[in-house]
């Protein structure tokens, strides 16, 4: 479903419809992006008196189109959020509504356009007090906005304790009060919101957890704000989805070799890890794939891995001369493979072949106190897939104070991006996805049925498959994450990872038969 329509949580829709595959990559704003591109429009000639009438008019007509006539309670703060709340209490009493408007602090400061608003507001405004909200009230959360940086507190805190406590039907405007808009955070507390609504374009804090499953619905209300407006700072993180990537599509005349040939170096104990990434791999599109392993191991991946190639190697020597030949364009270690001294090595090796690479779980645990080294010896396209646990693990001690979860998942991917010079895939509801060039992309799609052993195997070996094919690392990365959650969409409650791979099949043709504006006229399906 497009974020812009309304409906059930869009993190959470079914299938990606075919409708939506084909748009453009949608931009998530940062609180100053938003704030410069109000100033960009005013100076354009689009006041903010006119920005305000019009976010108001769309809460309102969101609101009128999901309940019936009944009591409001519009919650109004003192700044230009609260200033929406006044334009939409005046604009649901031209319609017939019950409105109550509740202050905090006092009148907006005066001169503002918040204050303007309330001015044209002629009914009663009375002082917050969280006692008067009740039970089958309709309360419009238009305290604080976006940029809030402190904690709830006083009679906002108070609210918002009632709304939650009596399970109040909410509508957050701009975000739940209380939702830091960058990072996602919690300032103290936030109302669980029915619906939000929001203007433009999303912020960081839609998306990520743990404000998102504040947010309720999301609808992103078009104010009349140009796309021009972004043109002086064109955004750098997106919402994930086919319009910000496009899969590599077989040549009529194409070969195996000429969609890649990837390696999986696989453990010789827990073998499951590497066999469900190079199945991934292979579904997703890699022409030929080798599974190196240590020899007492062979016989299981040959077994298993039919299409595959199984080569018997021990030691970083003989993993050395799968780098001779220049079509293994694309290798991944990790999965299984175990941890220590032995992988952290391999790694850096890997890391200064000139291929391709992606790193997850023991291979990331492995050059934990490495990462300078390794950022001095990377010389290719690299992505790192971490969980929570092995970012720590491999970003905490160097990155210091940039790591911290405070930071917000999306400010803390990027700077371990920064860091390393590889991709960072920071894995979890929310994953984000950050290159060292400062773009990002916000996962919005993944089920929780996603979290069962094996699944980051598999996103692993789509990576690999994807690099393999030529995509480069943001792209590769940002494609296998959406792929992935769209795959676990489709297979639904009781996934197993291995549902995983059988499921792209159906998803890659939809793909290949919905428009996009990222094909290249020279791009052909077979």
């Amino acid at each position: 479903m497009p974020l812009t329509q309304s409906g059930p949580r869009f993190w959470q829709s079914a299938l990606p419809l075919p409708g939506e595959l084909g748009g453009r990559a949608r931009p998530v704003l940062g609180v100053a992006e938003m704030a410069a591109a109000d100033q960009a429009a005013a100076a354009a000639g689009r006041p903010g008196l006119v920005l305000m009438e019009a976010a108001g008019a769309a809460v309102v007509r969101e609101i009128a189109a999901r309940w019936s006539k009944r009591p409001v309670r519009v919650l109004c703060g003192p700044g230009n959020n609260g200033g929406d709340g006044y334009v939409i209490a005046r604009l649901l009493a031209a319609r017939g509504w019950p409105v109550r408007v509740m202050a905090l602090e006092g009148a907006p400061p005066p001169g503002g356009d918040a204050a303007g608003m309330a001015h044209l507001w002629r009914g009663r405004v009375d002082p917050m007090t969280a006692e008067d909200l009740r039970p089958g009230d309709l309360v419009v959360d238009a305290l604080f906005g976006a940029g809030l940086s402190r904690p709830l507190a006083g009679a906002a805190a108070e609210a918002v304790a009632r709304i939650n406590a009596l399970g109040l039907t909410c509508v957050g405007v701009d975000v739940p009060s209380g939702v830091d808009g960058d990072s996602g955070r919690i300032l103290g507390a936030a109302p669980f919101c029915a619906l939000t609504v929001t203007f433009f374009h999303p912020k960081p804090g839609h998306l990520l957890v743990p404000a998102r499953e504040r947010i309720g619905e999301l609808v992103i209300a078009d104010i009349g704000l140009p796309e021009t407006v972004l043109d002086a700072a064109p955004p750098r993180a997106f919402v994930n989805g086919p319009g910000l990537w496009t899969l590599p599509r077989p040549a009529v005349e194409g070969h195996k070799f000429a969609r890649g040939h990837a390696v999986v170096i696989g453990g010789a104990r827990m073998t499951g890890a590497a066999r469900l990434a190079a199945r991934a791999c292979r579904r997703v599109g890699a022409g030929l794939l080798t599974i190196a392993c240590a020899e007492e191991a062979r016989l299981i991946y040959a077994l298993d891995q039919p299409g595959a190639m199984v080569w018997g190697i021990g030691g970083e020597g003989p993993i050395a001369r799968l780098l001779d030949d220049p079509r293994r364009n694309a290798f991944l270690l990790g999965p299984g493979y175990g941890r220590g001294a032995e992988t952290a090595a391999l790694a850096l090796m890997l890391a200064k072949g000139g291929r391709a690479l992606v790193l997850d779980a023991d291979a990331l645990t492995s050059l934990s106190g490495k990462l300078e080294e390794f950022s001095r010896t990377l010389c290719y396209d690299c992505v790192l897939t971490p969980h929570e646990g092995e970012f720590r693990a491999l970003f905490a001690a160097a990155l210091g104070a940039e790591a911290a979860p405070e930071r917000g998942r999306l400010a803390r991917a990027r700077a371990a991006a920064r860091a390393s010079g590889a991709v960072v895939v920071l894995k979890g509801p929310d994953t984000v996805i950050a290159a060292a060039d400062g773009r990002a992309a916000i996962s919005v799609g993944a089920p929780a049925d996603l979290a069962t052993a094996g699944s980051g195997d598999v996103l692993a070996g789509l990576v690999l498959g994807l690099l393999a094919q030529g995509l480069p690392g943001f792209e590769a990365a940002a494609a296998a994450v959406w792929l992935h959650g769209a795959a676990g969409r489709a297979a639904g409650p009781g996934l197993i990872a291995e549902d995983l791979p059988e499921a792209l099949p159906a998803l890659l043709a939809a793909l290949r038969s919905a428009p996009s504006p990222n094909r290249r006229p020279t791009d052909r399906t077979v």
